[in-house]
């Protein structure tokens, strides 16, 4: 028996999410059936994080166990060659003994992208939160000074989540305004913040829901101070909206 790791990349835009659900397309079921077609075998895919529907990722990393022959750079061959082009393996080798991608995992790190400008390039629309006017980029990275550290992060956990902590430490929490973007090689202008987020976990919808509320703190409905109170409150209702799933990216996982 073989055990798999896989670093992979996708667009979420298609996709009902990470994690198998009956009757809708999801990341997970996808590669699951292409690796049945390859090995011949049930196959169950354990990913580092189960992303939204559609949030996307840049390096996600999953692991599987298989009775076959076949090594893993024939089986990483077979998969791009029947996938579709919108999910991509970049790596696979034989992981470690005792290795899990969630559990074995140091950190995260989550990217998310705003357009401030008044039109969106059609390269980008599908991966960035169209605001369609300016933030106050220098309030937002203020409020996101205030949940850096170890904290309870339940105001900013989605609500029907059943999970025994809601602390996690945020090790960087960046926002940064951008004047373009690079896609393809080439240079996209417009007006753009990329907020950057590095954790040792994450809960369900905490990425967006911060997201949401340093947006809310851009527009001037809330002060950076109050973002302080809403930690303490532990109260998801008190956070800003869940920014949409399109401009989220799963980066990084360190191990």
């Amino acid at each position: 028996m073989a055990t798999i790791r896989l670093t992979l990349s996708y667009d979420g835009t298609n996709y009902h999410g990470w994690q198998v659900q009956p009757a809708t397309e999801t990341i997970q079921g996808r590669i699951e059936r292409s690796l049945r077609a390859i090995t011949l075998k049930d196959v169950t895919l354990i990913g580092a994080g189960r992303t939204d529907a559609g949030v996307h990722a840049l390096g996600q990393v999953a692991v599987f166990s298989v009775d076959t022959h076949l090594p893993p750079h024939t089986i990483m061959r077979a998969l791009n060659a029947i996938l579709p082009a919108d999910i991509r393996i970049l790596e696979a080798d034989y992981a470690p003994d005792g290795f899990h991608p969630r559990f074995s995992a140091r950190a995260k790190r989550y990217a998310y992208v705003i357009s401030m400008g008044g039109a969106v390039s059609p390269f980008l629309y599908r991966y960035c939160w169209h605001i369609g006017h300016p933030l106050d980029v220098a309030a937002m990275a203020t409020a996101a000074g205030t949940l850096t550290g170890k904290h309870d992060f339940k105001s900013f956990c989605a609500s029907d989540t059943d999970i025994k902590t809601t602390t996690r430490e945020v090790t960087t929490l960046g926002v940064e305004r951008l004047p373009l973007l690079r896609f393809m090689d080439f240079d996209i202008a417009g007006d753009f913040i990329r907020v950057s987020i590095e954790a040792d976990g994450f809960l369900r919808h905490m990425v967006r829901n911060i997201v949401g509320t340093l947006v809310a703190v851009g527009r001037g409905r809330l002060h950076h101070e109050g973002v302080r109170d809403i930690l303490a409150a532990r109260d998801r209702r008190r956070a800003g909206e869940n920014a949409p799933a399109r401009g989220l990216f799963l980066e990084r996982v360190f191990y």
